[in-house]
């Protein structure tokens, strides 16, 4: 499976640690001024999209000298910058997209980029926020097997509407077949008590936070 890593303007957490989960041979996509943390971890993008409002021109230039691909887009558009980076990986064939720096800053811009998850376009694609350490992706029906060490710290919060039929094993607090609406917090902070856990659901979605280690 390719994979590809897109790099928002964010805050970059834990810089050392991200790019240690950054693979020799993934595709690296930069949104606009996040070509600066990719280069800030010793890497070249191979893709950089955006409207450049926040990548000065100095590096623009840098970039195309060292055989960057730059993708301008008019400020005046319906999508962000990490959108129409996360579409060029889908395009690009990648069947696991991981982003880094989509948080910090700008709360709208946070919230939007969380959201992005759940895109229509990238359906049938694995999306992942890494934050530092943390990684979160969405869980949809019949739900997956998470990988983890006991003592980890998971969260499951509801992200359009209420989640049916929510079961969960492997954890301190286990569910079956509950549901779990939107608005309360009841599905945050739940614990690995093994190296796995089950979540299955019935119906909607549900946003996975795992967070290595008590948070």
């Amino acid at each position: 499976m390719r994979r590809a890593i897109v790099f928002a303007n964010g805050e970059l957490s834990e810089p050392d640690l991200i790019a240690g989960r950054i693979n020799a041979d993934d595709l690296l996509i930069a949104a606009d001024g996040g070509a600066r943390h990719c280069r800030a971890l010793g890497r070249l993008p191979q893709h950089v999209i955006g409207d450049f409002d926040s990548l000065p021109a100095a590096d623009q230039a840098a970039l195309q000298t060292a055989g960057v691909r730059l993708e301008q887009h008019r400020a005046e558009k319906d999508e962000t910058d990490l959108e129409l980076a996360l579409l060029a990986a889908r395009r690009a064939g990648a069947g696991l997209i991981a982003v880094v720096g989509a948080l910090g800053g700008r709360l709208d811009m946070a919230l939007a980029n969380v959201l992005l998850l759940a895109h229509p376009a990238l359906s049938g694609v694995r999306v992942e926020l890494w934050h530092g350490a943390q990684t979160a992706w969405l869980i949809r029906p019949p739900g997956e097997t998470v990988q983890g060490r006991a003592g980890d710290t998971f969260s499951l919060i509801p992200l359009d509407g209420a989640a049916h039929g929510v079961s969960l094993a492997g954890l301190r607090y286990p569910l079956a077949d509950e549901t779990l609406p939107a608005g309360p917090a009841r599905g945050v902070s739940n614990t690995f008590t093994g190296p796995e856990a089950r979540v299955s659901l019935r119906a909607g979605c549900l946003l996975a936070v795992h967070t290595p280690g008590h948070a």
